[in-house]
């Protein structure tokens, strides 16, 4: 749990503008000296909330042609903004370390905790590998891909009507959520004819299983692409998700709710106010990646809107039906999932230019850290 903590601590530093990076220095150090993990996630979530209020000030005076939040905005060519994957390779820790953390206060096996973690690390460990391969006949790859999705609609593990697992050591794993991800941003990233067959053909196994959740997903992913990027193949990807998703709406979704996997977000309040908030402010972090990357100037910004929109349908789902709450509640394939769809986020962002800094601004920053960024009773 502190593990979390100060993972959440490190990212709210990273998240600030170069400017500003001596608050980050004394929340890093502040958090080690925090007993007990409820004040600890509570200063955590803090830290976070005074970064984001900080990036989002600067991003304003930013965009209204203030010399001070260009400035800030761009940081060092060193900062963590500058490198997509490790935001969210940050997020993920910390949304998952969240969902620990409710678990463990909603009473849940222990298992679940452990598969959980175990999903974690072994999908920073498969990312990291898979990272250095680099892309290899991407069109091919893609309709391998969609071919699992397919074959996991006509062959998968059915319960109640729905077709959407298989069983891996005893554990339910749904191909969906860690491959539906990567497709539909390895598309986002090409956009070529076979790609578009892949997604198509995503979207007929996700209509056939079938799976509301994820087909919302894609076409909100899709629909994300064609406002970026109106192009034929993108149209004809838009076209097949949402065919998909209306029939998914049309057929019905029989699956009951499933404890600690489903409904996570209307009972986790029911556990107490921190849970709650942790599950809350994990399914935050989620898009956290996103919004950091539209917010930079370039072409990647297609990327992070695919991203964004796939995995805010997911939440939302998530909220309104019996659907996984991705990385809070338990399950493996949503971790996998998230961290699979790190490799289709570029590894660096951008080069932007960077305003020459101005050291009367530099020392007025300094003086004074955000409010929130008081250490609990």
């Amino acid at each position: 749990m502190s593990r979390a903590a100060r993972a959440i601590v490190r990212l709210a530093a990273g998240l600030l503008p170069a400017e500003h990076h001596a608050w980050g220095r004394a929340m890093e150090a502040e958090i080690v000296a925090i007993e007990g993990a409820g004040p600890a996630f509570g200063f955590a979530l803090g830290c976070l909330a005074a970064a984001l209020r900080t990036a989002a000030h600067v991003h304003i005076l930013r965009l209204s042609g203030g010399d001070k939040g260009e400035n800030e905005m761009a940081g060092d060519k060193g900062g963590l903004l500058r490198h997509p994957r490790r935001v969210a390779g940050l997020c993920a820790l910390a949304a998952t370390g969240l969902g620990l953390f409710y678990m463990a206060m909603a009473g849940a096996p222990a298992r679940y905790l452990a598969v959980n973690g175990t999903a974690l690390a072994l999908g920073f460990l498969a990312v990291a590998v898979l990272g250095r391969v680099g892309d290899v006949r991407r069109g091919i790859v893609d309709l391998m891909l969609a071919g699992a999705l397919l074959l996991t609609a006509l062959f998968g593990l059915s319960a109640g009507g729905v077709t959407r697992w298989l069983s891996v050591g005893g554990i339910l794993l749904q191909p969906g959520f860690f491959l539906l991800p990567i497709l539909a941003l390895r598309f986002a990233g090409s956009r070529d004819g076979l790609s578009a067959v892949a997604v198509s053909l995503a979207a007929l196994a996700l209509a056939l299983q079938p799976d509301r959740a994820l087909a919302g997903a894609l076409a909100a992913g899709m629909a994300a692409l064609a406002v970026a990027q109106p192009e034929r193949n993108v149209f004809i990807a838009l076209a097949a998700a949402a065919a998909g998703l209306m029939a998914t709406l049309l057929r019905g979704d029989p699956s009951d709710a499933v404890p600690y996997v489903d409904q996570v977000f209307a009972s986790s309040f029911a556990v107490h106010p921190l849970a709650g908030l942790a599950v809350w402010a994990g399914a935050g972090l989620l898009l956290l990646p996103a919004l950091v990357g539209l917010a930079r100037a370039g072409e990647d910004r297609a990327l992070h809107g695919v991203f964004g929109a796939l995995w805010f349908a997911v939440i939302v789902a998530a909220m309104l039906g019996n659907y996984p709450a991705p990385l809070v509640g338990y399950g493996a394939s949503a971790i996998f999932g998230y961290l699979f769809s790190l490799l289709g986020l570029p590894a660096r962002g951008q080069s932007e230019a960077v305003a020459p800094a101005r050291d009367t601004d530099a020392a007025a920053t300094e003086e004074s850290p955000p409010a929130l960024l008081v250490r609990p009773a």
